[in-house]
């Protein structure tokens, strides 16, 4: 875990799960190393059973230090070592989010199923072409929405909506704040035409935990928003986003991103959701509260049953991975649906393409 640094951040679990597979059940290989979001994803996929066999990247430097982490992956020389491994089901890619789309398209037309991290795409062409891909070879094309799979506050608050805690959610509200780390960034991070824009990237978190907790198949973009207010040293990088949704279901979502976290902040970010439903609301601290504890994973509740306070932390797990890997061996949609994780990009990349640029 790098709690300074969220490109870096990378989340193991304190509960240990049952693994949903045995060794060698459900092989998967690891490939395109741009981001490190890539080590949360490998961690994830063996805490739940996974074998890791393979790992490729042009960079070898790169690869040395995934292979330092985890001894077991074997270095392949070539993308098709892996893609022509009939043993390997899943491969697991962070490459440079312009590439994210073409990469996912490949591996499912070499019969295996996709997990990319966030964003999926950098435009609306290449959803299609990974849409019509999926459609045509009935492979996964998943994705590492991190803010929500990958914290147990978000989980928690999750079931409490199943439970009817808070009633019928009405709005949901998220701030997606990020620190910059400029110096450590490479170039690609810059260049709108390979990151993909603010609202395209960071806030397809925000996009799809919206459409979660609210229960929407579908929404509208009412409104958003982009600037560059604090690096005009690299003008093509957004450092603010914002927009509004209207579910199809007529709940409604506003939602905040942004680069601008102060130093002194004991973490990457201060991501927060507040959740209102008709009998109450639930907020969620995820990665600190200021302030008062270093800890993240803070659940506040209020419903007609009275005020709550949880510290879920290293009680709730990780469950989306062990789905995931059930879902490929028997061909389910237990963890994301498709139909899901492909509307969360598709709103995204709407947001992005009507921004207003302040």
């Amino acid at each position: 875990m790098n709690r300074g640094d969220g490109m870096n951040y990378a989340p193991v679990s304190i509960v240990k799960p049952a693994p949903v597979a045995g060794p060698g059940e459900f092989v998967f290989a690891a490939m395109a190393l741009d981001h490190g979001h890539i080590y949360g994803m490998t961690n994830g996929l063996l805490e739940a059973g996974a074998t890791l066999k393979w790992v490729y990247d042009p960079d070898p430097a790169k690869v040395a230090q995934f292979v330092k982490t985890y001894p077991q992956a074997q270095a392949a020389a070539s993308p098709e070592v892996i893609l022509d491994d009939a043993e390997v089901r899943l491969v697991a890619a962070a490459a440079i989010p312009s590439e994210r789309g073409p990469l996912g398209v490949r591996v499912m037309r070499h019969g295996k199923d996709y997990f990319t991290d966030k964003t999926p795409f950098t435009a609306l062409e290449q959803l299609d072409e990974a849409r019509a891909a999926a459609a045509e070879t009935g492979r996964k094309y998943m994705v590492y929405y991190s803010e929500r799979l990958h914290v147990e506050s978000a989980i928690y608050a999750g079931r409490l909506i199943q439970e009817g805690a808070i009633g019928r959610v009405v709005q949901v509200i998220g701030t997606g704040p990020h620190r910059l780390n400029k110096p450590s960034r490479p170039d690609w991070f810059f260049r709108k035409a390979q990151y993909g824009g603010i609202l395209a990237d960071i806030g397809s978190h925000q996009i799809e935990q919206f459409l979660f907790f609210a229960g929407c198949k579908d929404a509208t973009v009412a409104s958003s928003k982009v600037a560059n207010y604090n690096n005009p040293d690299v003008p093509e990088l957004e450092d603010f986003g914002d927009a509004t949704l209207i579910g199809d279901n007529g709940a409604t979502n506003y939602f905040r991103v942004d680069w601008l976290t102060p130093d002194g902040l004991g973490t990457w970010g201060d991501g927060r959701t507040i959740i209102l439903g008709t009998d109450g609301f639930i907020e969620l601290r995820k990665y600190i509260d200021i302030a008062r504890d270093k800890r993240g994973d803070q659940v506040y509740l209020v419903n007609h049953e009275g005020e709550h306070h949880l510290s879920v932390g290293g009680q709730v797990g990780f469950p989306f991975f062990g789905e995931l890997i059930l879902d490929c061996l028997h061909r389910t949609e237990n963890a994301m649906t498709q139909a899901h994780a492909f509307k969360a990009a598709e709103l995204c990349l709407q947001a992005q393409r009507q921004a207003v640029r302040l």
